[in-house]
């Protein structure tokens, strides 16, 4: 992986589950003093990801945000636009005037999807956006990492509220019967559920249905 003179990285985790937030992570440190076996986020282990994070966070500037339910479900927002706000959010709290670095790009257009993190920040920043950046730059695996341990903990909580919940992904089974389950027996989603999901309005129509074949 080779930063050059680049010195931050910026990923985002949890932009596809139903449920919870998405978060971003911006790192910014000299490359070299990653601990090893920095990768991509998912190509690691829970545990994995977890001691890195912590080794991450004791070698460099580590900033974090997170974007919320109902800032997803937004009617005059989309997904592209929040991955913007989540990354810029997150460099906006640890970059500083003529830092430079890569993030992971997360629009069709690389060169707009840079320009628009670098929009999102108060300080002097040069940013350039790749697709797969977690693949290339250590800083942006780093970034990675924590993303994906914030998102963790946050499905951790909602766990705690709620029972298994799965990993809040659409994909996965243990999710969708939750939601089933909870539309059930509450006749609405969760707190925690992104409505405007098509997993979402599905349980609420599986749950419509059963309703009407008691009758």
């Amino acid at each position: 992986m080779g930063d050059s003179e680049h010195r931050f990285g910026v990923d985002e985790a949890g932009k596809g589950p139903v449920l919870g937030s998405m978060f971003a992570a911006a790192v910014v440190g000299d490359p070299a003093d990653l601990p090893d076996g920095v990768a991509d986020s998912k190509r690691l282990s829970p545990d994995r990801r977890a001691a890195l994070d912590a080794r991450i966070r004791d070698a460099c500037e580590v900033g974090v945000a997170e974007i919320p339910v109902a800032r997803i479900d937004h009617p005059e927002t989309d997904m592209n636009a929040l991955t913007v706000d989540a990354q810029a959010s997150a460099l906006d709290a640890v970059a500083a005037d003529g830092l430079a670095g890569y993030v992971d790009a997360g629009d069709v257009d690389e060169a707009r999807f840079g320009r628009r993190v670098a929009d999102g920040v108060a300080a002097d920043v040069d940013v350039t956006a790749e697709h797969g950046a977690d693949d290339e730059y250590a800083l942006v695996a780093a970034a990675s990492i924590v993303a994906k341990v914030a998102r963790d903990s946050h499905v951790e909580t909602l766990a705690a509220a709620y029972g298994d919940v799965g990993s809040g992904y659409p994909s996965d089974p243990t999710t969708r019967e939750f939601l089933e389950a909870y539309v059930r027996e509450h006749g609405d989603l969760p707190d925690c559920a992104r409505a405007s999901w098509q997993t979402s309005r599905d349980a609420i129509a599986a749950a419509e249905q059963a309703g009407l074949d008691e009758f």
